[in-house]
């Protein structure tokens, strides 16, 4: 029997949840998305971090990309 990792559920986002990582894909900055999305900067950080430990990446570069390879930025 070959070994294999054992499966692991895939990460769910949220609608709102890619939306803010595609403005953080087009380059803005905190401040910039808390405005678009109607938030304080302070839940914007704490948005991505939350996001950041559901997709095990450490950054939000790697959430980005996590979520362009998988077309949803």
């Amino acid at each position: 029997m070959p070994d294999h990792p054992p499966a692991v559920e895939p990460a769910v986002l949220t609608h709102d949840e890619i939306a803010m990582l595609a403005l953080l894909a087009e380059g803005r900055l905190t401040a910039s998305v808390a405005g678009e999305l109607h938030l304080s900067e302070r839940s914007v950080r704490r948005r991505v971090r939350v996001i950041c430990t559901r997709l095990n990446v450490s950054t939000p570069i790697q959430a980005v990309v996590w979520a362009a390879r998988r077309g949803l930025v």
